[in-house]
Formats: structure tokens, C-alpha cells, sequence
């Protein structure tokens, strides 16, 4: 695999190819689409296909910043204008583009190609945040935060292709 004209090999391709396979599903579920479509919730879950794009987005910057920084890098859980910042990256908010959200997601999927392919150590650790979901205690490397990252893109670009399924009948595969 090739990052910005550099190659890159080993565990680290394999990395940015699971994470560029994914993306691209992701990415695909939005083919076509105005931002109005982009927009709507087609079941009962507050998910949108925009939304969808944009907390990816926001996961994945958060994780870069964990990786490079530690904890202390990634959002607080304890406060109310925090749990809101978490909804809204699940919507699209008045102004928002798909276009622009979009373009947002491609350079933060550049910034962590730009990581896996020049960070020293991917085993480098750092104790996870304070959340309701993290054990105290657990540390996680960077691998194991490019796997969650990778995780989480695929599986939100399952629940796209239900929405865009139920939006318009168009299919990421098939």
C-alpha cells in the first residue's frame, strides 16, 4: 500500500486497507444523495446517513488525539454540554452538508493514514479515558485503537446501508 508516495507494508498496510475498505462502504452508502436525503432518519433510531458520516468522523479524530495525547485528549463524559456534543454528532445540523461532512471526514482519514504510517510504536499505550463504558485500569495501544477504529467504521457502515436501504431500496453491495 502507497501513503502520500510512500509504501507501506506489513501490519501497518494491512491496517490502512481494513480501514480504507471500510470507509469506502461507508462512503458509498452516501453516493447520490442530497442533503436532504442525507438528513432523514428512515427508521426508528435517530440515525441518518449524514449523521452517521459525521460521528465516524468525530470517533475517529477523538481516537487520533487519544493515540497522540493520552487521555486527556478525548471529550469528557461528566458534563451535560459534552453528553449534547455526542447527540449532535449523530444529526445533521442546520448548515451541515453532505458535502461538507464528507470533505471533513476525508481529511481526518488522511491525518490517521498520515499516523499509521509514521508513528513510532504501535505499541505505545495510554490508560483509556474516564466513561461508563471503560473499565478503570485498561490501557489500550495504539493497535488496538486503529482495530476500534476500523470496528467502528464498519459496523456504522452497516447501519448506513440499512438506512440507505430503507431511504431509496440502493444497496452498498449486491
Amino acid at each position: 500500500m502507497t501513503v502520500d508516495g510512500a509504501v507501506v507494508t506489513g501490519e501497518r498496510a494491512d491496517l490502512l486497507d481494513a480501514l480504507a475498505k471500510h470507509r469506502f462502504f461507508l462512503r458509498n452508502t452516501t453516493r447520490d444523495l442530497t442533503d436532504e436525503q442525507a438528513a432523514r432518519r428512515t427508521t426508528v433510531s435517530e440515525l441518518c446517513l449524514g449523521g452517521i458520516v459525521k460521528h465516524v468522523t468525530d470517533v475517529e479524530r477523538n481516537w487520533v488525539k487519544f493515540i497522540l495525547g493520552g487521555p486527556s485528549e478525548m471529550p469528557s463524559w461528566t458534563d451535560d454540554a459534552a453528553l449534547q456534543r455526542h447527540a449532535d454528532s449523530f444529526r445533521v445540523l442546520p448548515g451541515e452538508t453532505l458535502a461538507g461532512l464528507l470533505d471533513e471526514y476525508d481529511a481526518v482519514a488522511r491525518r490517521t493514514d498520515e499516523l499509521v504510517e509514521t508513528l513510532p510504536d504501535l505499541d505505545a499505550s495510554h490508560p483509556l479515558p474516564e466513561a461508563p463504558w471503560n473499565p478503570p485500569g485498561l490501557h489500550w495501544s495504539a493497535r488496538r485503537v486503529l482495530l476500534h477504529i476500523i470496528a467502528e467504521t464498519s459496523q456504522h457502515a452497516g447501519h448506513a446501508d440499512i438506512i440507505r436501504e430503507a431511504l431509496d431500496g440502493a444497496k452498498s453491495m449486491g
